[in-house]
This record gives structure tokens, sequence and C-alpha cells, in this order.
């Protein structure tokens, strides 16, 4: 049914009878949920924030609030607050519909957890006509009147529900989907020819043979390796690392848009790029027979792969080819090539730098990756399972080493006795009560975990994988030891990186797809110019980014699922062997052995046998009369029942349970 919509002030915020007493205001996001309660997520919180919607103070879904406690949460519940200061908005782009009025229109959004729709006056909704379907960019978010104003930017009523879908999962994570005029303005003014004044400020290392390993559809060659024999019995192995930062300058737009992006978004059937593809995919990717400016560090290594002497400088190569992962793999495992000794060689060093890492209790967090094969309307028509090989390896290890060696060396750096701000890449050791109950649970899966260090605790988790590989539940138990672990951010405070076992780490080695790399470029030059001029405000940069990245991994898993949604249409009624993935008070996930997809089996449909009680340390529903246990890491057998994609949910009935 059509909305009625009227422009008009809003009534007061509905208040309480007794003023409340409010805490000081903390900071979090905004979630929504669709019945319009608010719950706002605060960093360093166990709980979150319940705010009711007379609260929200016309905050929206995403948002970054301050919010103020008035009712303390006892006994596990939450505690609740009232939204006292919009901080940052989350999104400013939305799909929706449009209705239109007699001199104005609105367009309401399909992201149901935005509870509110957007006016269009009259200048701006003539043309529109009633149901289109639309991107609409919001100019004035009108505090005081009751609906934020907007124009429309995009008229998508001639484009596919697929291409709608994964536009709208990309802009309600806040990503915003072209380039302003001013970046497209200032991207066509760059110098892109290499003078020979610029190569005169460089070391010149196009005469030395270079390579790069990348994806079969990579466009952005971000990274290149070189390799050659020195005179002192030592081999010289380059890491040549795009010089985005020639191109892109502080407090430029280039730059702000790059800030604001502050990541590349990968979805699987797109790349939302972090800069303009003429700086990606032109001017900084270093492709074949092409002379590009680089950021190279040149390590001297004897036969073990230790590092003798290194150098860190701009450069100008010249990649002399191009591998895919494939390809290098097929050396590797035998096949004849031209440059098959440097290959070998560089496989031979990645490897023992890789068991060194192990070796220094770096944790195994390679998993299994599942990519669809999609037509030529991004429809799948088939599902293949990645897992990292020696190729791969091979350009992490020593991507891995110059990411730890910037880091060491600008950390041993100061700037008026006091270490410089600096955007590391820290990961905090595991909290053991949250260890607990996944240890407990992988030993029903004959794992033994030593909680008592560290260092035991990652000792453990390797031996798991080690163990495991050899039954479909294996990949769950890996993926859910994972989710136990903390979560990779970016900051100042540099607390070591428990997960790869280096007490100094950075991101150095994509600036085409994240900030905090050229940020750390800029630095770099600074401590090897000798003139350090501390970049203002990097704590809140490092969060700024970290907040980013985890919105890009949120679009990337929503455009995952909708893909899966989208394949697994086709087998409506099939029956497949699947694993369960995940469980909760209102039932479980399973996850197809053959195609890595998950759905859902409600417990309304177990309910018919038993009546399951959801048992959170042990993830499991388990029945009460008859005992019977749906946990995680079980084999079932399930039907397809539906798939929705405006829902990206994939609906599963049980054939059979559990032995």
């Amino acid at each position: 049914m059509k909305k009625k919509h009227k422009q008009t002030k809003p009534s007061p915020n509905v208040r309480s009878s007794r003023k409340p007493s409010l805490t000081p205001g903390v900071v979090g996001k905004l979630d929504i949920s669709k019945q319009g309660m608010g719950y706002v997520i605060v960093p360093g919180m166990e709980i979150d924030i319940i705010v009711k919607k007379e609260n929200l103070k016309n905050a929206m879904q995403g948002d970054s609030v301050e919010v103020s406690i008035f009712k303390v949460g006892h006994s596990g519940k939450r505690p609740e607050g009232v939204v006292t200061k919009i901080v940052k908005r989350g999104q400013n782009e939305l799909i929706g519909t449009v209705q239109l009025s007699k001199f104005f229109a609105f367009v309401v959004p399909d992201n149901k957890s935005f509870n509110k729709d957007i006016f269009i006056n009259e200048k701006n909704s003539k043309g529109l006509k009633e149901g289109d379907r639309v991107i609409v960019r919001i100019t004035d978010w009108n505090e005081k009147l009751k609906n934020p104003e907007g124009i429309v930017i995009d008229v998508l009523n001639d484009e596919r529900i697929n291409e709608i879908a994964m536009k709208e999962i990309l802009l309600s994570q806040g990503f915003t989907l072209e380039f302003p005029d001013e970046v497209i303005q200032e991207l066509n003014l760059l110098q892109t020819a290499i003078t020979d004044e610029e190569v005169a400020k460089r070391k010149d290392l196009r005469g030395i043979f270079t390579l790069t390993i990348d994806p079969h559809d990579a466009k952005d060659f971000d990274d290149a390796i070189s390799i050659r024999s020195l005179e002192n019995g030592l081999t010289e192995v380059g890491v040549h690392i795009a010089d985005v930062s020639h191109y892109v300058k502080p407090n430029t737009a280039l730059d702000k848009e790059a800030y604001q992006r502050a990541t590349s978004v990968y979805l699987p059937d797109r790349v939302l790029p972090m800069l303009p593809e003429k700086i990606s995919n032109e001017l900084c990717s270093l492709r074949p027979n092409e002379d590009k400016l680089t950021f190279s560090i040149l390590f001297e290594l004897d036969e073990k792969a230790i590092v003798k002497k290194y150098w860190i400088g701009r450069t100008v190569i010249h990649s002399n080819k191009r591998f895919t992962y494939e390809q290098a793999q097929e050396i590797i495992l035998g096949a004849e090539n031209e440059y098959k000794k440097e290959i070998l060689q560089l496989h031979s060093y990645s490897q023992q730098l890789r068991q060194r890492k192990f070796d220094a209790g770096a944790i195994n967090f390679s998993s299994e990756e599942a990519r669809f094969i999609l037509d030529e309307h991004g429809v799948p028509t088939d599902v293949i399972v990645k897992e990292s090989n020696e190729s791969h390896q091979l350009i992490e290890e020593l991507m891995l080493l110059a990411n730890r060696t910037v880091a060491e060396f600008v950390a041993k750096k100061k700037y008026k006795n006091e270490p410089i701000p600096f955007p590391y890449r820290i990961h905090d050791s595991p909290n053991i009560d949250k260890l607990k109950p996944f240890a407990e649970f992988a030993a029903s899966f004959r794992h033994k975990f030593d909680l008592s260090s560290p260092e035991s605790i990652s000792k453990s988790f390797n031996q798991m994988v080690t163990d495991t590989g050899k039954h479909p539940e294996d990949a769950i138990l890996h993926t859910l030891g994972i989710r136990t672990m903390a979560k990779a951010v970016y900051s100042t405070d540099n607390i070591g990186h428990y997960g790869l076992a280096f007490e100094f780490y950075c991101h150095f080695t994509s600036p085409i797809r994240r900030y905090p790399d050229v940020l750390v470029h800029r630095i770099l030059m600074q401590c090897l110019e000798n003139n350090i001029q501390p970049i203002a405000n990097m704590d809140e940069q490092c969060k700024h980014t970290s907040d980013r990245e985890r919105k890009a991994m949120e679009a990337e898993r929503e455009g995952q699922k909708y893909k899966q949604v989208e394949f697994m249409r086709k087998f409506i009624g099939e029956e497949f062997d699947a694993v369960i993935s995940g469980v909760a008070n209102f039932g479980f996930w399973a996850q197809t052995v053959e195609h890595k997809c998950e759905g859902f089996i409600s417990l309304l449909h177990l309910q018919q046998v038993d009546d399951f009680q959801y048992i959170e340390e042990e993830y499991a529903l388990v029945g009460r009369r008859t005992k019977q246990k749906f946990q995680i890491g079980k084999p079932v057998r399930i039907k397809v029942m539906a798939a929705y994609l405006d829902k990206k949910q994939i609906d599963f009935d049980l054939i059979s349970s559990p032995k």
C-alpha cells in the first residue's frame, strides 16, 4: 500500500514524566532493527546499549552517535540510553522507490532499517515517475524537520535486479558508487609521463628481472618481485610497491576521497575501487613491459632466507613477466618455463620464511574460499573452492617480510624523543574467557587446546589445523576458531601482531586498495629524508580506516550471500549433504558440502519432533526429551525449500539428522 506523506514539523521527542539521570555520553555505531529499535555498539563494551525509537533524535542506521545511559542493565540485560548527538552520518546515498505527490516526491528506501523516507522538493522531483527505482543522495538531514531532503542522482529502471542489489549493498555500508566531479577534474590534471627528472631522483631498477604474480582477472597489480644474484654470494630479492603517494598528495580531492573510502571493496561481480581506475588500473598498476614508479625494499638474503642487509627507497622498475597464481603453481609443481629457476628460488625463500613464522608462534589462518563463476548477466553458474597454495604463499611471505621490515624501521625513529605517530597493524592476544568454550567444543572433535599461554594457544590452534582437512566439518571448526580471536586493526599503539607473531607490523604493500598503506608510504619517505612532520590525528585516522575495513568486509559477506541465494534458486526441491555451520535459539544454519552455500532450518520444523533447548557453550540445540543434538560441525542431509533474494536467505528442510 502506498504511504501518505506530509512534510510537517516533527512532534517533540517523547519524554518520560520523570526526567532520567543521564551518564556522560559514549560514542558508538547505531544499528536499527526493522521494528525501529536502536542498538548502539560501543567499542570496549561487552553489551550493546538499547535506544527506543522516541530517543533516537533523528539518528539513522549506521550513524556514529553519542548516547547517554539512563537505565543500567542488570543480569545480562542491555542498558538503555538516549542519543544526545549525531557524530557522523553513516550513509548519504540510498536506493529506493519514488512516490509522487502533487508538488514534491518522496523516496522510500529499500533498506527497511533506514527508518525515514527522503523528501525531494518540487524543483528536484521534475521528471520523476511514480515507482521509479532511483539512487538518492541526502543533501540536508533536516534535524528540525521530519524527513531528510535529497536529490535523485540516478534512475535504475532499466537495470537488472541483481545489479541494483549489489549497489544497495555498497550504499548500505556507506560507500559511494561514483567519484565526485572535483576528484575527476583533479585526476585529469595529473602528470602521467615518467620524466627523466623524476627518474634521476630514484634508484633505477629497470635492468633487473622483475615479475608479478596475481589472480588471472586482476587489473591492479600493486606489487612486483625482482631477483638477481650478487657478487658477494647473496641473492637480492626486491619487493616493489606501486608509488601511489607520488600521484595522491595530502589534502587534495583525490586524497580526501581515498581517505573517506579507505579501502577497495570486492564483491563477487565487481570491485568498488578506493582510487579511480586511471590510477589503480593504469598509472599505478605494475603491468608488464611498462616503466613504473615504485617504493621498493631490496633484501640481501642467504640460502636460508636470512636477511643480511636491506635498502628502502623510491625506485623505477620495468616488469618483465606477468604470471597468474595458477601458472606459478604449475612451475612450482614441475612445469617447464624459461623463468623456472627464479620462481623456484623465490618459492624456496618463501617456504623458509613461512616455517620460521610458524616456529615463532604465528597462527595458520589459511582457509577455503568459495568463488562463483558468473555469466554475462552476473548470475552464478558454478562455484569453485579456492585454497591457498604455494604460489599464493610465495607472494604472501615476501609481502609480510616487507611489511614488518618497514614497521620496525619506522618504530626505531623518533620525533622530539617520542615515537612517530604511525598506523601499525596490530592483533591482540586471545581473551581466555572467550576462548574457553571453543576449546571445550574442539575437544569433542578430538582437538586438545593448551590455554596456559598465548604461545601454547597458537601451537594448539596450528595443531588443530594440521590434524583437520579430511572431513567437511573441519572447515567449519577452523572458521569458528578464527571468530574467537580478536580482530586485527590499525593503531598507533604498537602491541604487536599476535596472529603473525611479529613484534612490528604495518601495511605497506597495497596502497592502491588500502589507505593506511598510503599513510605508511608518506611517513616512510619522511624518515628516509630525515624530514619528519608527524601527521595530525593519526589515532582518528586509524579508527576510521579500521571501521571502513569492517564495513567493506560486511559488504563482501552480503554480496557473497546474495550470490549464494541467486545460485541456489535453481536447486529448489533438491537434496544435499551439509554441515551445521551456526546455531541460535530459533534454529540452525547448515552449509552445503558441494557448494559452500548456507541455508537456515527453523526451530519450528524441529519442534515437531522435540522441544529443543539452545546451549550456547556447546554451540548446539539439544532435545529435552530425546537428547538429540544439532551441533556446529555435525553432518546433516537437507532439502532446498526456498531462496529469497530480498532477504538474502535460503531455507532448508531437514531430511536426516546427525548420528
